[in-house]
């Protein structure tokens, strides 16, 4: 029997040119130079962050595998039947894969990922080993109010899946404000499964953003070429450095795009300068302890119902109810 797929839905994740020039304009115009991350993922850079979590440096990939490998009944146990399951930023949908296998009666799969391409693929894919589970792929920026898809039969919970560790690429102001729109969006008996990274020695943190094959400075500069190509500007990409280190005072990786040189690039119909050493923050990839985590989650009306981690303890899956349902 094939799978249920209905047609895939654009919320414009993807901006139109002139948006894009002018974000870029007004990041590289602030002091110090700013551009958000969501600038990275293109078909090509989501290509290259697969490879990334592939690096032997990387062990936020190879912990939270572990431990789904591990829990993944568990967690679905918890979930519970008839269960929509929404997840933000799908991309390979490898983790999902182990979820999907062990779910009670899903109502429905809602990957919500930035680029078309490997939404499609990842989609084709899951489909041929969940044939009798309907699909229903979004196409949105989840830091928007998304428009889930009518579901085909009511679910009995709303869950959205946020894998990996991406809430900490957002400041602890703005993954509040995160959170608290992924809270209206679960519904009132919903529920938020997230990755998390937990605090660590600082030396194996920071070799995750800096490997040796250089993938993830890769991955950094692609945001440049994805400029140049979509509007125009004339980055020398080799005129320019990946730079990641680990602030333990913050508890997050922050990286930069680094100019090597005193140079000048034009952005739209202007020109911005650089300084030789002169950075452009573009990514915070924020580390958490469970009472820091716990703390964050309460600001947002949450509170953490369940808590899994891997073997090592390095890394974390935290399912998130609201906080007036654990009070009564």
């Amino acid at each position: 029997m094939n799978a249920q797929v209905s047609g895939l839905r654009d919320d414009d994740r993807r901006p139109p040119v002139n948006e894009l020039l002018e974000v870029a304009q007004h990041g590289l115009a602030l002091k110090p130079k700013r551009l958000p991350s969501w600038m990275f993922y293109d078909e090509r850079g989501s290509d290259l962050f697969d490879l990334i979590c592939e690096q032997p440096e990387y062990y936020l990939t190879r912990c939270e595998i572990a431990l789904m490998a591990q829990h993944a009944e568990s967690i679905a146990d918890v979930l519970g039947s008839d269960v929509r399951l929404v997840e933000y930023g799908s991309g390979n949908a490898r983790k999902t894969r182990m979820l999907l296998r062990h779910l009670h009666a899903p109502v429905a799969y809602v990957p919500v990922e930035i680029s078309p391409e490997p939404l499609r693929q990842s989609v084709e894919r899951l489909s041929r080993e969940f044939p009798q589970l309907p699909m229903q792929p979004l196409c949105a920026d989840f830091s928007k109010p998304l428009r889930f898809p009518i579901s085909p039969r009511a679910p009995r919970r709303t869950v959205l899946y946020f894998p990996g560790s991406t809430i900490g690429n957002f400041e602890s102001r703005e993954a509040a404000v995160l959170l608290r729109k992924m809270r209206n969006e679960m519904g009132d008996a919903g529920g938020i499964l997230i990755g998390v990274d937990l605090k660590k020695d600082p030396s194996v943190i920071e070799a995750a953003y800096n490997d040796a094959a250089g993938v993830t400075a890769e991955f950094t500069l692609n945001m440049l070429t994805r400029l140049n190509r979509e509007i125009g500007s004339n980055f020398d990409v080799s005129a320019f450095a990946h730079r990641a280190h680990y602030n333990p005072m913050a508890g997050r990786i922050e990286t930069h795009i680094v100019s090597r040189r005193a140079q000048q690039v034009k952005i739209g119909r202007a020109s911005v300068a650089f300084r030789d050493d002169e950075a452009i923050q573009v990514e915070y990839s924020c580390k958490y302890s469970m009472e820091d985590f716990a703390a964050l989650s309460a600001k947002a009306g949450l509170a953490v119902l369940r808590v899994w981690t891997d073997p090592e303890q390095m890394f974390s899956v935290q399912y998130l109810v609201r906080a007036s349902t654990v009070a009564r």
